[in-house]
């Protein structure tokens, strides 16, 4: 079952006491590489722990676009009218970046230890549908009484009468349940914005069947199964392996392509504390999961009908109708113009280009338009994050995000961590470009040249400036190895920066050409054989 959530990728990092300055750089490498989620788990009563919520704050100051959320929070020890004003305080200062991932609790002799109440587990599961309905109340989220001003809950666990309510976050706030038994998934049908199991209680095989129960909740609450998003907290090392998690970069994609695929899963959050572990994650893993999930999802569409493409989009005077009563239109995906050069000259000659034959009476069915759209929508993020990468540099060129620069990308870090953190983006961008290629070059252009063998010169073509952008990914990495480590107002950090800028506006002349001269070509080959 695919619910149709969009893809998130998250981490789940330690709060150690003893490492807190890695805990906080791996949040700003998160938040670099564009990560959705930075989560921390939350015991109370371990010694060796930052408090949870403090953390999440410090966090939040010093990232710009993450969000930041317990993972889970421990309500026997976080009091629902505290905690709901933590987090909104948290998605105040954050302007709209915290969640609330929830339990029950655990480890009860630790949780008395520290002055909690011991409970059973259906005392525990009583306690959390009641603060639920506190916590909500109190960010004037309240189905039964949404944006009230006072608040009165009796319950066995929790009560309050009268309070007010405030202050209120300034997003909808999700909820997160970390939820393993029927109870709990029946709760989390009926009440919460998202499940999020953990791999080593929930294994792959059993996300299935956990699922079905919450979709039945979810239908019995009059909500509907996607109303919830799933979640995972998962482990894992790049090797060799066969295990889940345990392979190269490509065999976490297929593993995680296919839960989300078959068992609906759509957020993942890794756990670890190792920086290098994320960048792979975040530059190899997330990018082709997305990819492989967008195909599936077409190849879906194009068998039952689903359409990204509106119909009003294609209502033109030219449409035909097919035999089988399904509308057809001309092809209203367009190749987007490739731009003006930066640099004195390519390192390929455009004019000698192979074509493919582009039928003016060709029309298609709107799931079959939805590929082609599909390839502009990824060549669209490759460009925006080229723009922004170039931006970084720009800013980071004129001094603009030294301290007190609070909105900046890279936030308030001095210039040697502007330098640090840029040179991390740009390895998150170079990562990117390279597993959209490979993913082109293993599986989209096998595909084609096996559905249509006159495309064998363009795909070559195609091919063979892969491996030119390769090179010029290897000068921007080049030029990397100068800047990180310089202080960027020297004159050493001042020709770092001159290097980089020269590489990058090779790279976007490059790149750019080469993905107007793709999706000229192989718009309408995708639109006839899709993905493969």
């Amino acid at each position: 079952m695919d619910y149709g959530h969009e893809l998130q990728f998250g981490v789940f990092a330690s709060p150690d006491a003893s490492r807190v300055h890695a805990t906080l750089e791996l949040a700003q490498l998160a938040d670099v590489l564009g990560l959705d989620l930075f989560t921390v788990q939350d015991h109370p009563y371990n010694a060796k722990h930052l408090d949870t919520s403090t953390l999440l704050t410090a966090v939040a100051v010093r990232t710009t676009s993450v969000r930041v959320a317990a993972n889970v929070a421990n309500l026997p020890l976080r009091p629902p009218v505290g905690l709901a004003k933590q987090v909104a305080t948290l998605d105040v200062l954050s302007g709209g970046r915290a969640e609330l991932g929830l339990g029950t609790g655990a480890f009860w002799d630790a949780i008395v230890a520290s002055g909690g109440e011991r409970r059973s587990p259906g005392e525990a599961v009583d306690a959390l549908v009641e603060a639920i309905h506190i916590i909500r109340a109190a960010w004037g989220q309240s189905p039964d009484q949404p944006g009230a001003r006072s608040v009165t809950a009796l319950g066995e666990h929790y009560s309050v009468k009268g309070m007010h309510a405030g202050p209120f976050p300034v997003h909808p706030v999700e909820i997160w349940l970390g939820a393993y038994r029927p109870r709990m998934l029946r709760v989390t049908g009926r009440l919460a914005d998202g499940w999020l199991p953990s791999q080593g209680y929930a294994e792959p095989e059993s996300l299935a069947g956990l699922n079905a129960a919450i979709d039945e909740a979810a239908d019995a609450a009059g909500r509907g199964p996607q109303a919830i998003r799933r979640m995972y907290n998962v482990f894992g090392q790049f090797g060799t392996g066969s295990g889940f998690l345990r392979g190269t970069a490509d065999d976490w994609a297929e593993q995680l392509a296919g839960l989300s695929l078959d068992a609906g899963m759509s957020t993942y959050v890794l756990g670890t504390d190792d920086p290098d572990l994320l960048r792979r994650f975040a530059g190899e893993v997330a990018p082709a999961v997305r990819e492989l999930v967008d195909a599936g999802r077409a190849r879906r569409a194009s068998s039952s009908g689903p359409t990204r493409v509106t119909p009003t989009s294609l209502s033109t005077p030219e449409s035909t109708q097919s035999a089988t009563g399904t509308d057809r239109h001309p092809l209203a995906v367009r190749a987007t113009p490739d731009g003006p050069r930066l640099t004195a000259q390519l390192p390929w000659r455009e004019d000698d280009r192979p074509v493919s034959a582009k039928p003016d009476e060709a029309a298609y069915t709107a799931a079959e338009q939805a590929v082609p759209q599909h390839l502009v929508d990824v060549h669209d993020h490759l460009r925006g994050e080229l723009a922004q990468l170039r931006d970084i540099v720009g800013q980071v060129r004129r001094g603009a995000l030294s301290t007190g620069a609070a909105r900046s990308v890279l936030n308030t870090m001095a210039m040697r961590q502007n330098n640090w953190t840029l040179g991390a983006y740009c390895e998150t961008y170079c990562r990117l470009v390279t597993g959209h290629h490979t993913l082109e070059d293993r599986s989209i252009f096998v595909h084609l040249r096996t559905a249509e063998p006159e495309l064998g010169p363009v795909i070559d073509r195609l091919e063979q400036e892969h491996h030119v952008i390769a090179d010029v990914l290897e000068q921007v990495d080049e030029a990397l190895v100068g800047l990180v480590g310089t202080d960027g107002y020297s004159h050493a950090g001042e020709a770092a920066l001159d290097q980089i800028e020269r590489a990058l506006d090779l790279l976007t002349d490059t790149l750019l050409s080469h993905l107007a001269y793709e999706e000229r070509e192989l718009l309408h080959p995708l639109a006839r054989n899709g993905f493969g």
